[in-house]
């Protein structure tokens, strides 16, 4: 009696179930959308790693399982060339983790893609009367915007940079900041705020929001201009990151803020009155 065989299913090695046995599988857990995640923990050599692999995607080949996560720890980077080999693409990287994907169906490829965006906020700071600025908006009724030229009435908290786009520029600015993973946006704004001053405040709400394409690293990224209103009033400025900051400024810098690339602008027109 002959041993069973290896069959070929369109070009996929699939393995008897006897084999796979034999061999063994990789841990994995079932996602919510037809596939597998497996997370490597323990150290593992290749030549033990590559035929549970093999195994594995035959198996789940077998099963019907469309889409493959495997998550290689820092600690295991010596399994990434072999899991590349296997079929395997990078999807995304943390400071301590790599994140491998493979599509097993026939079948154009349905994993999403990596995160698109990058979130940032900009802290509008009313003055400690408390009252609401007037703006005066300069507006392109296309809403294509490359600046936005901006009056206020009242007195708002600003700072200048040491570093980045404004550094030298001796321009003062709202205080910036991009939003943490796991972070909402009210509390970013007045996380930043904090760290760049020392003044503890509380969201009001959403002035307006921007949208740009192609900046860090090639991702889009979505601005939020957060109205704040102070808790505290004494400033303390971040002397890693800050030149110089101030609770009572009435307008802002000629500089040009802006790269030049074309926006898009997002706000509650009802609230801005040229």
């Amino acid at each position: 009696m002959s041993s069973p065989s290896t069959s070929v299913l369109k070009g996929k090695t699939v393995l008897p179930a006897d084999k796979i046995q034999q061999i063994g599988l990789l841990y994995a857990v079932n996602d919510k959308y037809g596939g597998v995640m497996v997370d490597m923990k323990e150290p593992m050599d290749s030549h033990i790693y590559v035929p549970l692999l093999r195994a594995s995607i035959s198996q789940w080949r077998q099963q019907g399982k469309k889409g493959v996560w495997i998550k290689l720890p820092i600690q295991l980077a010596n399994l990434v060339e072999p899991t590349v080999k296997e079929g395997f693409r990078y999807h995304h990287a943390e400071s301590d983790y790599l994140m491998l994907v493979h599509w097993i169906p026939d079948s154009p490829d349905a994993l999403p893609a990596n995160a698109s965006h990058i979130v940032g906020i900009g802290a509008f700071v009313m003055n400690n009367k408390r009252e609401v600025p007037h703006l005066d908006c300069s507006i392109n009724i296309s809403m294509l915007f490359s600046e936005l030229k901006v009056v206020v009435g009242h007195r708002v908290l600003v700072v200048k940079e040491k570093h980045g786009y404004f550094e030298g520029k001796d321009a003062w600015k709202f205080p910036t900041g991009v939003v943490n993973q796991g972070e909402d946006i009210c509390t970013a704004a007045i996380r930043e705020v904090k760290e760049e001053t020392g003044i503890d405040t509380e969201f009001m709400e959403i002035l307006a929001f921007r949208q740009t394409h192609k900046q860090f690293l090639g991702k889009s990224d979505l601005f939020f201009v957060c109205m704040l209103r102070p808790l505290s009033f004494d400033i303390t400025k971040q002397d890693s990151e800050i030149k110089a900051a101030q609770g009572s400024y009435g307008g802002f810098s000629a500089v040009r803020p802006s790269s030049g690339k074309q926006n898009y602008l997002y706000f509650n027109g009802q609230d801005f009155k040229p």
